[in-house]
């Protein structure tokens, strides 16, 4: 039988909600309910035995999708501002089995640089969460470089996570089954595609040539990137393209986690791919309701007990400096 090496465990992509920022949520974005609402609102009793059941020492806690990606202008960096407060009480009141993913006020860049600025330095934040598009346009626009430049400059990972697919995109390419398969429009695919897209539009966009020690996280194994690694760096070596490879930016600047996706094949063309440094272990509660599967797949994986440990905690130690 496979055990777990004897190291901490580190979860990196677990979530919350801030109940003042939630109301702002409308449509299918405030459709949480029921136990996965209780837990979204959890930080005690609840959280803490679901963690200690599994054998999980931290959480890494980041604000649930939208967070603070579609809140005006008018009130986003002050908003954003009370939301990491709040956080940073929570961490402050638990330290040990806490830590924190800063919400940033993307629709104004210069404040959200300043932000993250103000979360790592001040409030002890290990980097910061971004939930798909900003108001409808892309991350990768240069509008956003100052958020990605002062990243660099602090040496914090910005992690991407998926949100829901632009409206247009919906309605063109699930509407016809959405309403079978509601999950198809959010992680079954439309989340993994909206997320893979932002992260190859970061690549194109020359943002890492011009802060080439950007660090960007993505979930869920990469959102398959690793596996089409291949195919796209040998694309864009074709004749009549810019001068770029892919892979050396991917393998270089992402880091990928195991949130929500637990199997060994996947896991295994990752390490292939982009080397088990690069590798980091989430459970992405309480979306993934239950903490222990993830924990016993780890035991188990076909990999040493070093590797394992970094992936464990390791790699997080290392690069969010835990």
């Amino acid at each position: 039988m496979f055990k777990k090496p004897n190291c901490p465990v580190i979860a990196i992509e677990e979530h919350y909600w801030d109940a003042e920022l939630s109301k702002h949520y409308t449509g299918s974005e405030a459709g949480h309910g029921g136990a996965m609402q209780e837990r979204l609102f959890d930080f005690g009793a609840l959280r803490i035995k679901e963690m200690d059941e599994a054998g999980i020492d931290v959480q890494v806690l980041s604000h649930g999708a939208p967070s603070t990606q579609k809140l005006p202008i008018e009130i986003a960096a002050t908003l954003t501002a009370q939301v990491n407060d709040r956080l940073a009480a929570v961490c402050a009141a638990n330290p040990k089995r806490f830590a924190a993913f800063a919400a940033l006020p993307t629709v104004d860049p210069a404040a959200a640089a300043d932000e993250l600025e103000r979360c790592v330095t001040k409030l002890g934040f290990k980097g910061a969460m971004i939930h798909g598009m900003s108001n409808g346009e892309f991350i990768d626009s240069k509008k956003f470089w100052p958020i990605f430049a002062r990243a660099e400059k602090l040496d914090v990972p910005i992690y991407l996570h998926p949100s829901l697919p632009n409206a247009t995109v919906t309605e063109i390419y699930y509407q016809d089954y959405a309403k079978d398969f509601p999950l198809v429009v959010r992680p079954a695919w439309g989340f993994t595609v909206e997320t893979a897209t932002q992260a190859i539009r970061l690549v194109l966009s020359g943002v890492f040539e011009a802060h080439p020690n950007l660090k960007i996280m993505l979930g869920h194994f990469g959102e398959t990137l690793p596996f089409l690694m291949w195919r796209i760096d040998s694309a864009l070596k074709r004749p009549g393209q810019k001068s770029l490879s892919f892979r050396d930016v991917f393998s270089k600047n992402f880091y990928v986690t195991t949130s929500g996706f637990f199997s060994n094949p996947a896991l295994l063309c990752t390490v292939m791919e982009m080397g088990v440094d690069h590798i980091l272990f989430a459970v992405d509660w309480p979306f993934v309701a239950d903490n222990k599967p993830a924990i016993e797949w780890m035991a188990g994986v076909p990999l040493s007990d070093e590797d394992k440990t970094k992936i464990l905690s390791g790699n997080a130690k290392r690069l969010l400096k835990i």
